[in-house]
């Protein structure tokens, strides 16, 4: 009986050294890596001027590229399909229905067609219909919501009004501030932590996220360490994932630059360490680092452009980018790519 249980007891304890280790991820090498800067094709932008500091994002059968330096319109809308100009909206101001100043991210509400906006100067986020804002240029939103000055919602994804899972930036004073993902009631204003909050052996926390509904999982890749996490939706750690430059001792190197789920697939643009501003091509990252979704690493596309931001067109099966280049904006059909 004491061999059996002993025998019992070891098996137990071999079992739960072996999820440990299968949640800690240490990856020393990435070197699978593709050329793919022949494969990029430029987008030509009329009618419309934009900044040097953009971002795109698709909405419905739309590509929307949020201007953040704008003296006028916050956000330009273009045909997803062939980049035609459509119209621009999110008028910039301190009046009635005008933006103070936009936050990084706008969600979309698929069922009732509407997109929301986050004024980071009023502390409200604005409700727009998208079949109004693309038929009559005059169109200004309604309030939505207020935000809790201390408690700002930032990039996260629309369910409906009792549910939003997104990033929560949360104000500690002195400039300082601590993004929580977090679940979200726009009713109630109630915000719900997740249950892994941070990685242990992060101090100081500065990520990029995103969230998959149909693979129940979100994403979040840190800017100074080389680390991403992957968590289920109710927060629960799936796995930490370690780059090759994971150091705890000497963060304040650029490693992730942004995270997005492309297809069944986490992209992500990596620099892997701390450019100098005299080089503008590195301080941004060049390369897109593609992970399956338990974060095992596949493959790196090398671009040769310096990528300022970028989202994935599932329709057409692209990814869209922003860069800090003469070619401002441009695209990348994946097709096996992401296989």
């Amino acid at each position: 009986m004491k061999k059996v249980i002993f025998l019992f007891l070891l098996i137990v304890l071999c079992w739960g050294c072996s999820s440990s280790s299968t949640t800690e991820k240490y990856q020393s090498k990435r070197e699978n890596v593709i050329n793919v800067h022949d494969r990029m094709k430029g987008i030509v932008i009329k009618d419309v001027l934009i900044s040097n500091f953009s971002c795109p994002q698709i909405i419905d059968d739309y590509m929307f590229v949020i201007d953040y330096k704008t003296a006028d319109e916050y956000v330009h809308i273009f045909n997803k399909n062939n980049f035609e100009y459509i119209t621009s909206t999110v008028l910039k101001g301190q009046g009635p229905g005008e933006i103070a100043r936009i936050g990084g991210h706008i969600a979309e509400d698929k069922v009732n067609r509407k997109f929301y906006v986050p004024d980071f100067g009023k502390y409200k986020i604005f409700s727009y219909d998208l079949d109004s804002v693309v038929a009559d240029p005059a169109y200004l939103p309604i309030e939505k919501m207020k935000m809790n000055e201390q408690m700002v919602l930032d990039k996260y994804e629309y369910i409906n009004d009792t549910l939003s899972i997104g990033v929560i930036i949360q104000r500690l004073g002195n400039g300082n501030f601590n993004p929580v993902v977090s679940k979200f009631n726009m009713k109630t204003g109630e915000i719900v932590p997740m249950s892994y909050t941070i990685n242990p052996k992060v101090k100081k926390k500065r990520t990029f996220f995103d969230l998959s509904m149909g693979h129940g999982i979100y994403v979040e890749a840190y800017l100074p360490h080389d680390l991403m996490t992957i968590c289920n939706i109710d927060g629960d750690l799936k796995y930490n994932i370690y780059g090759p430059n994971w150091d705890t001792e000497k963060p304040g190197e650029d490693y992730y630059k942004n995270v997005r789920f492309c297809k069944n697939k986490i992209v992500t643009t990596y620099l892997g360490e701390r450019g100098t501003t005299a080089d503008r091509k590195a301080i941004y990252a060049t390369k897109f680092v593609i992970f399956d979704l338990e974060g095992n690493y596949l493959k790196t596309l090398e671009t040769g452009y310096p990528i300022i931001g970028f989202c994935y067109d599932k329709d057409n099966n692209r990814i869209i980018m922003s860069l800090n280049d003469e070619k401002q904006f441009a695209y990348l059909d994946v097709g096996d790519l992401l296989n």
